[in-house]
């Protein structure tokens, strides 16, 4: 999935148009017991309510896929329940309440201490929100230009939201009856999702029933006990965590190679190339092959790389992949010292450079141009 796919499913939610015909709720306490479940047909829905429904979707295909944005193989035995939720376009009663059953367990597992809440003003509620579209899929030119006259099959999905519910503190609220303040009762206000998914994936226009597309508002919560209780999936492990692991395991294989050059290296030519990548392609992804390559470019020494490889397969897996972003930050590059920290325009990053002096390390910044301190324009003396 790229980013157009997701572009062209967004657009399907924009709140003037009422595209998605039907969103189905369950609404549940800090517990996990059920309060309500409702229907709404979306032409039914005022302007605004509309409106604040396709936020709330919205955020569920927000974020960038490999972070926010996980897709998670979905084996053959836990489809069924999905497509029957989706085939019957939310209209049939008992996989639908199967489906929200199944997601209260999922939120059950995610909080554990529920059950042991002592103050339930404290706590959160739980709404579960389900969507069913039909996405016409257009035919594009040579160009890649879509061609809005015409459609050749349809995108039929099924998108949820999963939204903390939170109570408001009591306030004063304006009465003009008496023109005066009176005290207002505490409201419930769901709040942005913190994990949905989409189902299923799109994929060019063509429906992938294998894999689902998990979001997470937080890219480091995999959401692991909410997808175990739910869907029986395994989670992805989360951005910050691979990229944490990835950074350990570059500096315990390359030891004393581990070097400023090198890392700089590796952070120009995958930024280059996650540059490079247009809305048509598909999220940039690298293997172990791909990383050795760019450390033997680097001067890396054959042990070194040998020994990255073989941490790569324990530390992710054999055959494993990364999302490029979760291994470099392409608009970023920071130095850190235990007493200073330095960031770089990433296009200046091979500016920097060490250096030993009198047995002494040094990182050497060139000066070119005005230097200022605080924002206090300040002049360097040149000896």
């Amino acid at each position: 999935m790229n980013q157009r796919d997701l572009a062209e499913i967004k657009r399907r939610l924009n709140p003037d148009k009422r595209n998605p015909s039907l969103i189905c709720g369950c609404y549940v306490d800090y517990a996990g017991r059920p309060i309500t479940s409702f229907e709404l047909p979306v032409a039914t829905l005022y302007d605004q309510e509309n409106e604040k429904y396709m936020s709330l979707f919205k955020k569920v295909l927000s974020g960038q896929i490999g972070q926010n944005l996980m897709p998670i193989a979905c084996p053959p035995e836990e489809q069924d329940l999905l497509l029957r939720v989706r085939d019957s376009a939310l209209r049939e009663e008992a996989p639908l309440q199967e489906l929200f059953e199944k997601l209260i367990e999922g939120i059950r597992a995610e909080h554990p201490d529920m059950q042991s809440v002592e103050d339930a003003r404290t706590a959160d509620n739980w709404l579960i929100l389900l969507m069913h579209d039909d996405l016409d899929v257009r035919r594009r030119d040579v160009n890649g230009e879509i061609d809005y006259e015409n459609s050749d099959r349809a995108f039929s999905y099924v998108l949820c939201a999963v939204c903390p519910v939170k109570q408001e503190k009591p306030a004063l609220r304006y009465n003009p009856e008496d023109n005066l303040f009176r005290g207002r009762a505490p409201e419930w206000t769901a709040a942005a999702p913190a994990l949905g998914f989409l189902f299923p994936l799109y994929e060019g226009g063509s429906a992938d029933v294998n894999t689902i597309l998990l979001f997470s508002r937080d890219s480091n919560d995999a959401h692991e006990a909410f997808l175990q209780a739910a869907f029986h999936l395994e989670a992805v492990m989360p951005a910050a965590e691979q990229m944490e692991n990835f950074q350990t395991l570059l500096a315990q294989s390359l030891g004393t190679e581990c070097s400023l050059e090198v890392v700089q290296e590796m952070h120009e030519t995958f930024s280059d190339l996650i540059a490079d990548q247009g809305k048509d392609d598909e999220p940039l992804m690298l293997s172990k092959q791909d990383m050795a390559r760019v450390l033997e470019e680097g001067g890396v020494s054959e042990e070194r790389v040998e020994a990255f490889r073989n941490g790569f397969d324990a530390t992710f897996g054999e055959g494993a992949v990364l999302p490029a972003v979760n291994v470099v930050t392409p608009k970023q590059f920071r130095v850190d010292l235990p007493s200073v920290s330095i960031k770089v325009d990433p296009k200046q990053a091979d500016l920097l450079e060490t250096r030993v002096i009198d047995g002494r390390s040094y990182l050497l910044i060139p000066i070119d141009g005005d230097i200022s301190v605080n924002g206090q324009p300040v002049f360097t003396k040149l000896s």
